[in-house]
């Protein structure tokens, strides 16, 4: 894979660069936000490598902008920053996972493949359920006159949820489609994508919680 490693702190960069080197990926590194967006729009990654606290333009800033310019490579954000609140705002803004640190090499690993194997969708076949589309062809959930912008694991979890609307997704196979069996993922995590969706999807909900087994779409 190509990764983009986006970090300020020169031993952390070193040491992200050489375990990916040694695992066969190509690494660019960026040391500040400013330079993250410039070659993160300029060249087609696998996976950019976030970290959050970086000179100038933070990693909050960087992918908020990816998105909104419609950049859609695969972004995990690495972070010392682990309250619950930097994950949300993380998520929301876009990142399609968030990795507090210290992590585990392999569990990062893990995750670098279960984000770069969604890979572009090729479009033509729109996902729908009642009111609600989900278009592949450019990551957008539309409801009425609104329209929201999905990342990647948070289309990935929306694309299994419609193609078994009406039924019981349980919360292992969610897991599994966003992120990989062999990822360190808990249902923690999950909900906070799930509240994300519900909010993109709006009222009246139709994204609901089945206790104890897992979520459905259902009117």
């Amino acid at each position: 894979m190509k990764v983009l490693v986006v970090e300020d702190k020169p031993r952390m960069a070193n040491l992200l660069s050489r375990a990916l080197h040694r695992e066969g990926h190509s690494v660019m590194v960026a040391n500040d936000g400013q330079v993250a967006l410039e070659i993160g729009r300029s060249t087609a990654y696998d996976v950019i490598l976030l970290d959050v606290m970086l000179p100038g333009v933070d990693g909050f800033t960087v992918i908020k902008t990816l998105r909104e310019e419609k950049c859609f490579t695969p972004t995990i954000i690495l972070s010392a920053r682990d309250a619950i609140s930097d994950v949300v705002r993380g998520l929301d803004l876009g990142a399609d996972d968030y990795l507090t640190k210290p992590f585990s090499l392999n569990n990062l690993l893990a995750r670098m493949r279960a984000v770069a194997r969604r890979g572009p969708s090729d479009g033509s076949n729109e996902l729908r359920f009642e009111d609600l589309v989900l278009d592949p062809s450019t990551h957008e959930l539309r409801r009425g006159d609104r329209v929201s912008a999905l990342t990647r694991t948070e289309f990935a979890l929306m694309e299994v949820l419609l193609r078994r609307a009406g039924k019981i997704v349980p919360r292992d196979v969610l897991i599994e489609a966003g992120w990989g069996l062999d990822s360190e993922v808990n249902e923690g995590t999950l909900y906070v994508f799930i509240r994300a969706l519900r909010t993109k999807i709006g009222e009246p909900q139709l994204l609901h919680t089945e206790r104890g087994v897992g979520y459905s779409l259902r009117a």
